[in-house]
């Protein structure tokens, strides 16, 4: 189809009433002898013409203008399934098919959006993870928006939870998620079943659950989301994994010690069949080491698995470090203030520290060059009190970082991997907390905060 602007096809249609504008006055001079009385009929004639004109030639651009406010008040309201049609080859052919293209995407985007809320809201309803949306009504009272069906399951029976109070929801929950939910923030806590019977309950019937509780706005009103995730089975399964692993460390520490002990003694019999004695002290001394060694790394499991509540009292940390530097050197850029001081357990702290330290120089020992550069820093934060050990070996790659504190987990040949883990609950006992970082410079540094006060 030929394109022509809608000027020229407006032109076009109101050629005619220009034409008879510029005739009429001549025309009426035959009949009219007056100048004014041509005049005024004239321009009455052609007002009334143009106006008809006017509103003849304008009147598909005006419905097209309401076809067009029509489909843009439902694409406000999300209504998609209309579109508008202009036989011209015009600019107003252009615009309608812009407005049909903006249709079509609005169209795709809302198909789109619905698949994805359809797919969201599958994963939300079936997800093991209790989820409850709770906001504040207009009069004030916390109500509950949003449950999935574990919500539901959990807390009401299946029964639907949205609209109701908030507490009449925790009065119907069990006493330690109610108490979990009023404290707020995160926590662990475990649940165990009512039983009516007199039956006695042992810790396998307990069920674990963890709580997060995240705030936000949406559409301009405080809104609390609380996820309850049942961690038994998980639990459940870390313990089967960590019985396994020590006693396959277990095994192979009492395996490295018995066999040897066991060939020595083989051994010492038969050289005293041949009366030959000249070996038994060496073969006795062998056994005795690799006694010795057994009994320490029983007890070294032991003190992990028996580590008593800290005994706390007021410590000095200036005379402390310098009684720990006379057992493993390091060196200070800041000795601490001969005031500052923490309650700590000495005995259990010292052992911490002792662990650290050593570390420190195992790894200095292996670093290329080897070096002996151990330091310790003692920083005074507003509320934490931070103690650094810094070493320069070569550092912990991303895998050891991660499981390094975990017990039982060792790197070394012969390491048990309870160092760093009794150092962890050592300093845990004492409400502090334990880091590793690697250095920019080369090395590794543990932190240990522990709380001011």
């Amino acid at each position: 189809m030929k394109r022509r602007s809608f000027t020229f096809r407006l032109f076009l249609r109101l050629l005619p009433v220009l034409a008879l504008a510029a005739a009429l006055p001549w025309l009426l001079a035959y009949w009219l002898d007056h100048g004014w009385a041509v005049t005024l009929v004239s321009t009455v004639l052609l007002l009334a013409l143009m106006w008809w004109a006017l509103r003849r030639a304008t009147a598909p651009v005006r419905s097209l203008m309401r076809a067009l406010a029509g489909t843009t008040s439902s694409y406000r309201d999300g209504e998609y399934n209309f579109s508008v049609h202009w036989p011209g080859n015009d600019e107003l052919g252009d615009l309608v098919q812009a407005h049909r293209e903006l249709g079509d995407v609005l169209r795709e985007q809302r198909q789109g959006l619905v698949q994805r809320e359809l797919l969201l809201d599958t994963m939300v309803q079936n997800t093991p993870v209790a989820m409850l949306l709770i906001a504040a009504g207009g009069d004030g009272i916390a109500r509950v928006v949003f449950s999935n069906l574990a919500a539901r399951k959990l807390l009401h029976g299946g029964w639907k939870l949205e609209g109701q109070r908030l507490q009449d929801v925790l009065q119907q929950m069990p006493v330690e998620l109610r108490d979990a939910i009023e404290r707020g923030g995160d926590s662990l806590f475990a649940v165990r079943p009512d039983v009516d019977d007199g039956t006695e309950l042992d810790e396998d019937d307990e069920q674990v659950y963890h709580l997060s509780r995240r705030a936000f706005h949406l559409n301009g009103r405080p809104h609390d989301l609380l996820l309850v995730r049942l961690l038994t089975a998980e639990l459940r399964r870390q313990e089967v994994q960590t019985w396994k692993k020590v006693i396959r460390v277990i095994s192979h520490e009492l395996n490295n010690s018995l066999a040897p002990i066991a060939s020595l003694a083989h051994s010492g019999g038969e050289l005293v069949k041949r009366e030959r004695f000249d070996r038994l002290p060496e073969i006795f001394s062998t056994i005795e080491d690799r006694a010795r060694h057994l009994e320490g790394f029983i007890r070294g499991y032991a003190r992990f698995a028996k580590l008593p509540q800290p005994q706390l009292q007021t410590v000095h940390w200036a005379p402390f470090l310098a009684s720990l530097g006379q057992q493993i050197p390091f060196t200070m850029d800041h000795p601490p203030s001969e005031d500052l001081s923490s309650r700590i357990d000495i005995a259990q702290f010292s052992q911490a520290l002792l662990n650290l330290l050593k570390n420190a120089h195992e790894a200095c020992a292996e670093a290329d060059p080897p070096n002996d550069d151990v330091q310790v820093q003692l920083t005074r934060l507003p509320q934490w009190l931070r103690l650094d050990v810094l070493d320069r070996g070569k550092g912990m790659n991303e895998q050891v970082l991660q499981n390094a504190l975990m017990p039982f987990y060792s790197t070394k040949r012969n390491g048990t991997g309870l160092g760093l883990a009794l150092t962890r609950e050592i300093v845990e006992a004492h409400g502090g907390r334990v880091s590793l970082q690697n250095r920019g410079e080369g090395g590794l540094c543990v932190s240990i905060l522990l709380p001011v006060g």
